[in-house]
């Protein structure tokens, strides 16, 4: 990927910050002028994706770069995968915020490739904190607005936190309930019967402990207090930190694929 690779053996901030507002412009564009194309640029169907600002002013959307490591920082990778699991604005809004870190580690890049000291990463730094970030042109937010802004970034993290709902009101994706053990299904068979008294004592604590569900990677048994994600392929559950999946990922995830199942798709 040609993300219009360093330009500086030895710039001064003064050109660093043009690179700069070049880039952000190009974002920009991406974000609001041009969102539908850029909207339907992120196809979720495609392999990890990223976007680039580019030193002309404009953006692209394409994979990142092959050769490690990259000539320049890379942005967010999978930007596309996150696309139909979230509500638009607040997708957008998540692409800015690794779109500003991005232009900033690009610019200080830059810096560090040019020699700078601690006199021009200052002075590169007040220039371009002199603009609003991406993400605030987005969002609304504004110096005298950081309270709100807080607010809101707490709201929009608060669904990882929530209990998980009970097995028989599970939601479909990745972010299901954990899976229902043994004892739990009979439960409710014995619910949608009208009986009462589900898990008899007669079924015995070894059957309920056989019929439990296992980790599909590891093998070890369900635990209450451990991330678990489910595979909308093959419908087996696994431990988040066997398929390094976290809760914030998976927050972002349609629809879940096993590393077994994914490679299968890959092979056919």
């Amino acid at each position: 990927m040609d993300a219009g690779g360093s330009r500086y053996g030895s710039g001064s901030p003064e050109d660093i910050f043009k690179d700069f507002k070049a880039r952000r412009t190009g974002i920009l564009k991406a974000l609001t002028t041009d969102v539908e194309k850029f909207f339907q640029e992120c196809d979720p169907e495609k392999d990890n994706l990223c976007l680039y600002g580019r030193p002309d002013g404009n953006w692209q959307v394409d994979l990142p770069a092959e050769e490690v490591p990259p000539e320049l920082p890379e942005p967010a990778l999978g930007i596309n995968f996150a696309r139909d699991g979230m509500k638009r604005n607040d997708w957008l809004a998540l692409v800015a915020v690794h779109s500003d870190a991005w232009l900033l580690a690009v610019s200080f890049y830059f810096g560090a490739r040019s020699g700078f000291d601690k006199e021009s990463r200052k002075k590169l730094f007040i220039m371009i904190n002199e603009l609003p970030t991406i993400y605030e042109l987005m969002a609304g937010v504004g110096t005298d607005d950081k309270k709100n802004h807080k607010e809101r970034t707490s709201n929009g993290s608060s669904k990882v936190n929530r209990s998980a709902p009970k097995a028989g009101n599970t939601p479909k994706g990745p972010l299901r309930a954990p899976p229902p053990t043994h004892e739990e299904e009979e439960d409710e068979e014995h619910m949608d019967r009208g009986e009462a008294g589900g898990g008899e004592e007669e079924e015995g604590g070894e059957e309920g402990q056989a019929g439990s569900t296992l980790c599909g990677a590891c093998g070890d048994n369900y635990g209450t207090d451990e991330f678990w994600i489910c595979c909308d392929a093959c419908e087996r559950w696994f431990h988040g930190k066997c398929v390094r999946i976290t809760p914030a990922r998976a927050e972002h995830i349609k629809h879940y694929k096993c590393p077994g199942c994914s490679t299968k798709r890959a092979r056919a």
